[in-house]
């Protein structure tokens, strides 16, 4: 049995629904598991998931344990959607500010950190809070939400005509570096793999089509998608827009960069050099 995170956003609906409702079969027994990114992580590293969407800081802070799986990402190439700092204050005020940020993230939580000291040069005081808008701007002068909790929570902004700035990370960050930013890599744990090394291989080709069916198969997805969330089809047809799904060099490139400042940050105790990749002279894919 090949225990698999499964982010459970709509993020990653393109590549879990044909899993899910078996249009593409595993070649071996498969469990999925759903949790928001921090609790998928925490089950990674401790052994009880054998892969799953890792958050791309994570695989930084501890290299030795994981291959990355060629083929799905979770990224944008500049406005995300999802991933979203709500603020009473311009981002560049925030210096001194109480800032929430969200107990589901990794990924993000790094990001807003990097944008904020190198990009806007502020440095506020952070805090840990539920993902709960109201409550996080209550606590703070700003909160930071990802996936489903920043869409709904910035329809809602914008429903009642909030005053609130509105920050896309993603939209930021290629602001500032002019690169695409991945969130989320697919990875299966250096052990498993070099001990089973067909079912790594078959489940990078795996997670590879399951991603091209739900690409070639985006409508239905995207009504699954309005269906399961309640957001309105303008959200969930202007979203599926800005996700990028493909690994490619760009990725790479970028994940350097970005491991780059998290380690001048302390983010990260060593500076990641090189990306371990799986059928890269790992396994053969």
């Amino acid at each position: 049995m090949l225990r698999l995170g499964w982010v459970d956003y709509l993020n990653c609906l393109p590549i879990y629904y044909p899993l899910e409702r078996g249009e593409i079969k595993p070649p071996f027994m498969l469990e999925l598991v759903k949790g928001v990114p921090t609790e998928l992580n925490r089950l990674y590293l401790a052994g009880e998931l054998q892969a799953t969407p890792l958050s791309s800081i994570e695989y930084a802070r501890h290299p030795e344990v994981s291959y990355i799986l060629p083929g799905p990402v979770i990224a944008a190439d500049g406005r995300v959607g999802s991933i979203l700092l709500f603020s009473r204050l311009p981002v560049t005020e925030l210096e001194g500010a109480k800032v929430a940020l969200t107990s589901a993230s990794a990924t993000s939580v790094a990001l807003l950190k990097i944008l904020l000291a190198f990009y806007y040069h502020v440095e506020p005081e952070y805090l840990v809070c539920p993902p709960v808008l109201e409550d996080m701007l209550q606590a703070a002068e700003a909160a930071l939400l990802i996936g489903d909790d920043a869409l709904r929570a910035h329809e809602e902004v914008k429903r009642k005509g909030e005053k609130l700035y509105v920050l896309d990370l993603g939209e930021a960050w290629k602001e500032f570096t002019g690169e695409k930013m991945v969130f989320a890599l697919f990875t299966v744990r250096a052990d498993f793999a070099e001990e089973n090394p067909e079912k790594a291989t078959g489940l990078a080709r795996l997670l590879s089509e399951a991603k091209e069916w739900g690409l070639g198969h985006l409508e239905e997805v995207k009504e699954a998608a309005q269906e399961s969330s309640g957001l309105s089809p303008e959200v969930i047809e202007d979203y599926f827009t800005l996700l990028r799904y493909e690994w490619d060099e760009a990725c790479r490139r970028s994940l350097l960069l970005f491991y780059d400042y998290a380690y001048k940050l302390g983010l990260v105790e060593e500076r990641v050099k090189s990306l371990c990749v799986w059928g890269e002279g790992f396994g053969t894919p």
